[in-house]
């Protein structure tokens, strides 16, 4: 559960980037770690797709239904 809600805040980074990429050509990313190429922002791109291989899962697992 805890490995499912860290994934989910991964995948909303790279997709909060990736709009911003795509909208303003602005990759908020490499600028705050010092570009594309250097190591942390590379961490952090590596963390965001693994996280998004985690969501897959997250796909066919079976929900159990809560009664409020």
């Amino acid at each position: 559960m805890v490995m499912d809600k860290i994934a989910l805040l991964l995948v909303i980074i790279g997709a909060v980037n990736w709009g911003l990429i795509g909208i303003f050509q602005f990759d908020l990313v490499a600028s705050i770690f010092g570009g594309q190429a250097a190591v942390v922002s590379r961490i952090i791109y590596t963390l965001v797709g693994a996280a998004g291989l985690w969501c897959i899962s997250l796909l066919f697992r079976d929900r159990e239904m809560v009664k409020g």
